[in-house]
């Protein structure tokens, strides 16, 4: 007698493919859930108080990981602990997001200017630590359009902290700028001295409604980025999306 093979039921298959599916699904939704959460944010940049660093439009991400783990690190701020685990120090010059002192349901980016410890004052624009002016180098290449749309010079500097790190920053105002005389500031322990490379143009330590940042309230280090486009170009335009994307910035590192 000849054999016959039995025929798969086209239900039960049908019935296995849908829970293999299920299954890739609900496994890649964990693993981008873990990611976000221990490894890389992703944030967008809405205004413009990093600007020349980071301009309105772009897209990048946040290392979680740069400097231990805090609630603030976790999705929804879940009150498990306080302080931070798996702490690394940030240091000076580092670019990351914080949740604003005053209102932690905001998220700001700025640049760590002051550590703990330090008196902070600006004088005629230029910052002072412990007393001491840091330096500044005046350069050009930075315009804006104003009111009428011509195009006008910003004055535009290098600034170099005692570690060493060189970052751009622009001056709007020159420096008469309502923050570019200011009082001293005496940094807490535990927290740090942010500021906008913007600096007429930033609500930053300065501001009372800021002011020194805890270490507790840090989400991560800015790392790269991953998209930049052009807001005065709409999405929908796609015959402007040559000009609307920023190419020569994508993958740019943050420094």
């Amino acid at each position: 007698m000849g054999t016959v093979a039995k025929m798969k039921s086209p239900s039960i298959s049908k019935t296995g493919s849908i829970l293999e599916l299920f299954r890739t699904v609900l496994t890649a939704v964990f693993i981008a859930i873990f990611i976000r959460t221990f490894a890389y944010e992703p944030f967008n940049i809405p205004s413009g108080s990093m600007v020349p660093t980071l301009l309105v439009g772009d897209y990048l991400f946040v290392s979680k990981f740069s400097y231990g783990y805090s609630k603030y690190s976790l999705p929804f701020s879940p009150a498990v602990f306080s302080g931070r685990v798996f702490i690394t120090k940030p240091k000076r010059g580092d670019v990351f997001v914080f949740r604003k002192p005053t209102n932690t349901n905001v998220d700001y980016i700025k640049r760590l200017i002051g550590m703990p410890g330090e008196k902070i004052q600006v004088i005629d624009g230029v910052v002072h630590i412990n007393g001491r002016a840091l330096k500044r180098e005046a350069i050009s290449g930075f315009t804006k359009k104003d009111a009428f749309g011509r195009e006008i010079s910003i004055p535009k500097y290098i600034e170099t902290l005692p570690n060493g790190v060189r970052h751009e920053i622009i001056e709007l105002m020159g420096d008469e700028g309502v923050a570019d005389n200011t009082g001293v500031y005496n940094v807490p322990e535990g927290h740090y001295f942010m500021m906008g490379d913007n600096r007429d143009n930033s609500v930053d330590s300065r501001d009372k409604s800021v002011g020194s940042v805890p270490l507790e309230n840090l989400v991560g280090r800015a790392e790269v980025l991953f998209w930049a486009w052009d807001t005065q170009w709409s999405w929908w335009e796609f015959w402007n999306w040559p000009q609307a994307i920023r190419f020569t910035r994508i993958f740019n590192l943050i420094r």
